[in-house]
Protein backbone atom coordinates (compact mmCIF):
# COMPACT_ATOMS: atom_id res chain seq x y z
CA UNK A 1 0.00 0.00 0.00
CA UNK A 2 1.23 3.49 -0.75
CA UNK A 3 1.57 5.93 1.39
CA UNK A 4 -1.27 7.85 -1.14
CA UNK A 5 -3.13 5.34 -0.61
CA UNK A 6 -3.34 5.12 3.10
CA UNK A 7 -3.71 8.53 3.42
CA UNK A 8 -7.21 8.28 1.31
CA UNK A 9 -8.12 5.85 3.18
CA UNK A 10 -8.58 7.81 5.93
CA UNK A 11 -10.10 10.48 3.89
CA UNK A 12 -12.41 7.76 2.82
CA UNK A 13 -13.70 6.89 6.17
CA UNK A 14 -14.00 10.52 6.98
CA UNK A 15 -16.27 10.90 3.88
CA UNK A 16 -18.35 8.07 4.35
CA UNK A 17 -19.16 9.32 8.30
CA UNK A 18 -20.03 12.92 6.71
CA UNK A 19 -22.02 11.89 3.69
CA UNK A 20 -24.12 9.14 4.06
CA UNK A 21 -26.43 10.23 7.39
CA UNK A 22 -26.55 13.06 4.51
CA UNK A 23 -28.17 11.05 2.30
CA UNK A 24 -31.99 11.12 3.27
CA UNK A 25 -34.64 13.36 1.82
CA UNK A 26 -34.83 16.04 -0.47
CA UNK A 27 -31.26 17.42 0.42
CA UNK A 28 -30.21 13.70 0.20
CA UNK A 29 -31.52 13.57 -3.32
CA UNK A 30 -29.62 16.53 -4.18
CA UNK A 31 -26.36 14.96 -3.41
CA UNK A 32 -27.18 11.62 -4.80
CA UNK A 33 -27.45 13.43 -8.09
CA UNK A 34 -23.62 14.02 -7.87
CA UNK A 35 -22.55 10.19 -6.89
CA UNK A 36 -21.00 8.06 -7.80
CA UNK A 37 -17.53 10.05 -7.81
CA UNK A 38 -13.95 8.91 -8.68
CA UNK A 39 -11.10 11.04 -8.23
CA UNK A 40 -7.63 10.35 -9.42
CA UNK A 41 -4.45 11.21 -7.36
CA UNK A 42 -0.81 10.91 -9.30
CA UNK A 43 2.02 11.98 -8.41
CA UNK A 44 5.50 11.00 -9.47
CA UNK A 45 5.46 8.00 -6.62
CA UNK A 46 1.94 6.58 -7.97
CA UNK A 47 -1.31 6.47 -8.29
CA UNK A 48 -4.43 5.97 -6.15
CA UNK A 49 -8.07 6.62 -6.40
CA UNK A 50 -10.98 7.50 -4.11
CA UNK A 51 -14.44 5.96 -4.95
CA UNK A 52 -17.89 6.87 -3.55
CA UNK A 53 -20.53 5.36 -4.68
CA UNK A 54 -24.85 6.29 -4.41
CA UNK A 55 -25.25 4.77 -1.26
CA UNK A 56 -22.16 6.89 0.05
CA UNK A 57 -20.08 4.06 0.86
CA UNK A 58 -16.55 5.39 0.00
CA UNK A 59 -13.20 3.53 -1.01
CA UNK A 60 -9.56 4.17 -1.49
CA UNK A 61 -7.68 1.99 -4.42
CA UNK A 62 -4.29 1.58 -5.62
CA UNK A 63 -3.71 2.65 -9.21
CA UNK A 64 -6.00 4.80 -11.45
CA UNK A 65 -10.06 3.37 -11.31
CA UNK A 66 -11.78 3.30 -14.81
CA UNK A 67 -13.95 6.81 -16.15
CA UNK A 68 -13.03 9.47 -13.20
CA UNK A 69 -14.69 12.46 -12.54
CA UNK A 70 -11.75 14.20 -11.64
CA UNK A 71 -8.23 13.99 -12.23
CA UNK A 72 -5.59 15.57 -9.62
CA UNK A 73 -1.81 15.81 -10.29
CA UNK A 74 0.84 16.95 -7.92
CA UNK A 75 4.17 16.10 -6.34
CA UNK A 76 3.49 13.86 -3.41
CA UNK A 77 5.13 16.15 -0.55
CA UNK A 78 2.05 18.46 -1.62
CA UNK A 79 -0.50 15.39 -2.14
CA UNK A 80 0.54 13.64 2.08
CA UNK A 81 0.53 16.94 3.60
CA UNK A 82 -2.51 18.03 1.52
CA UNK A 83 -4.27 14.73 2.86
CA UNK A 84 -2.46 14.56 5.99
CA UNK A 85 -3.44 17.84 7.70
CA UNK A 86 -6.72 18.95 5.36
CA UNK A 87 -5.44 21.96 5.95
CA UNK A 88 -4.30 24.69 3.04
CA UNK A 89 -1.95 26.41 5.21
CA UNK A 90 -0.23 23.38 5.95
CA UNK A 91 0.34 22.41 2.66
CA UNK A 92 4.15 22.99 0.78
CA UNK A 93 3.71 25.67 -2.90
CA UNK A 94 4.04 23.57 -5.55
CA UNK A 95 2.19 22.22 -8.60
CA UNK A 96 -1.53 21.17 -8.78
CA UNK A 97 -3.08 20.43 -12.27
CA UNK A 98 -6.57 19.66 -11.37
CA UNK A 99 -8.89 17.93 -14.88
CA UNK A 100 -12.38 17.33 -14.11
CA UNK A 101 -14.17 14.75 -16.67
CA UNK A 102 -17.32 15.44 -15.66
CA UNK A 103 -19.59 18.62 -14.66
CA UNK A 104 -20.36 16.56 -11.29
CA UNK A 105 -16.57 16.22 -10.65
CA UNK A 106 -16.23 19.71 -11.29
CA UNK A 107 -19.06 20.61 -9.02
CA UNK A 108 -18.22 18.35 -6.19
CA UNK A 109 -14.13 19.39 -6.47
CA UNK A 110 -15.06 22.51 -5.87
CA UNK A 111 -17.05 21.88 -2.64
CA UNK A 112 -14.72 19.74 -1.28
CA UNK A 113 -11.73 20.64 -2.49
CA UNK A 114 -11.02 22.54 0.92
CA UNK A 115 -12.00 19.67 3.11
CA UNK A 116 -8.59 18.07 1.32
CA UNK A 117 -6.63 20.75 2.28
CA UNK A 118 -6.34 21.58 -1.30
Amino acid sequence: MSCIEGLLESVAKDVEGQLRPQLTGFFGGMIRGYLPQTWVFETEEGTASLTVDREGRALAAAGALPTPDVTITTSHAKLSAALRTRSKAAVPPGPLTVTPHTEKGRMAFGFLRSRLGL
